[in-house]
């Protein structure tokens, strides 16, 4: 268990104190008959039901089982004040607050049972046996009557078992919502970094399939198309492995130093790719078969998720058209304006169009979904006057900075 915040253990010791000098004060100076006994009698009862409230948050059921017993060998010993026999059987209800918020349900349970049961039996039998009440009735501030003495114990006992079981319902809520809460934190991360490696192992494979057919094809006969098609490789794979270990490095625990330094390979690092970094993933892509052509209009202040989105939806729509285009050009269109980025993506692809590119295909599904993320809208499809056309429309908040 963990150590209680010392400012909890104050207040404790507080509430004890209080508590024990009230059961006391109640015994001598009560507003019926007063305890007749030695005052160190008094003041020993107080200490017995009230003090051990100090370690309540320690030891509930323990502290709650004494202060019970304690409660109960006062009164059996007329060591109370008539009219005031709640005094000393407050320390009780504290106590059994506390079972109730951090103890078992049975332990809780039990506890409001002994609660109710040990004064039930033990004020009756006090105001039966007690010569006192004869005399010193007429004397009394208030009516002598067992009845109200105990009502006002089991109401103030069932009260603080009753406030104590709702903060514990409410922890118990509170923490649920929490699990809840994080566990969806996590598979909504887990979904988000299985979409960022569908994406780059998908585009870096699919690239290198192409031009590794291409190179094996040619190298006889081109050879220096081949080393081109054999340098895209050589780029392309470097690139997904950069951004594999960047996307896994938040995956990877213990990477910190005792130190404090940290000892992440640099490519956990990285930035993740935004609209800075198409030009870059065209000259990957491009070929002595294929032109790629991209451009680019107030990106530069794009929140970075919105920028790594742009950047996967081109990717992706490149993928498409290396894969299934047999295109001679592809043009890569990003213009960002009051809170939105359009990306359009045009080829003029001559093959007919296969199955994998129509609207249905993963790598659109998986576009849709990253445009649904900022409610924005995906068009896709054939151009009347041939090729392939993809439209995103990304709506953001732009951020407002002071004057």
């Amino acid at each position: 268990m963990p150590a209680k915040p010392s400012g909890l253990h104050l207040r404790d010791a507080a509430v004890a104190v209080a508590l024990a000098y009230l059961a006391a004060h109640a015994a001598l100076d009560p507003p019926g008959p007063a305890f007749t006994g030695p005052a160190w009698a008094a003041w020993l009862a107080g200490a017995a039901v009230g003090l051990p409230l100090a370690v309540r948050g320690r030891w509930p059921v323990p502290v709650l089982a004494w202060v019970v017993a304690a409660a109960a060998v006062a009164t059996a010993l007329g060591v109370v004040g008539f009219g005031a026999i709640s005094a000393t059987y407050a320390p009780v209800a504290v106590a059994l607050y506390t079972v109730a918020t951090a103890s078992s349900r049975i332990a809780a349970g039990a506890g409001l049972v002994a609660g109710l049961v040990v004064p039930a039996v033990a004020i009756p039998w006090l105001y039966d046996r007690s010569s006192i009440l004869a005399a010193d009735a007429s004397a009394s501030e208030v009516p002598l009557w067992w009845q109200v003495e105990l009502g006002v114990v089991v109401v103030v006992t069932t009260a603080a078992w009753a406030v104590g079981w709702t903060v514990r319902w409410r922890r118990s809520v509170r923490a649920e919502t929490d699990r809840r809460l994080t566990g969806d934190a996590v598979a909504a991360e887990r979904l988000r970094i299985a979409r960022e490696l569908h994406d780059i192992v998908g585009h870096s494979m699919s690239v290198i399939l192409v031009k590794s057919t291409v190179a094996n094809h040619i190298a006889d006969e081109r050879p220096a198309e081949a080393r081109d098609a054999l340098v895209t490789i050589e780029r392309t794979s470097r690139a997904a492995l950069v951004e594999i270990r960047r996307l896994l490095g938040v995956l990877r625990p213990g990477t910190t130093a005792d130190a404090g330094a940290d000892t992440r390979p640099p490519a956990a690092f990285a930035p993740a790719p935004g609209p800075a970094d198409l030009p870059d993933l065209a000259d990957r892509l491009r070929s002595p078969g294929l032109r790629v052509e991209v451009r680019t209009d107030g990106v530069d202040d794009l929140p970075e998720a919105v920028g790594l989105t742009v950047y996967r939806i081109v990717q992706e729509a490149l993928t498409n058209v290396v894969k299934h285009a047999d295109a001679g050009c592809c043009r890569v269109t990003v213009r960002a304006a009051e809170g939105g980025v359009r990306i359009e993506v045009v080829d003029d692809g001559r093959a007919p169009r296969s199955s994998a590119r129509r609207p249905a295909g993963q790598g659109l599904i998986g576009m849709q979904e990253r445009v649904a993320v900022y409610g924005g809208t995906l068009s896709a499809g054939p151009r009347p006057e041939g090729g392939f056309r993809v439209v995103a429309d990304v709506p953001y908040a732009v951020a407002e900075h002071p004057a």
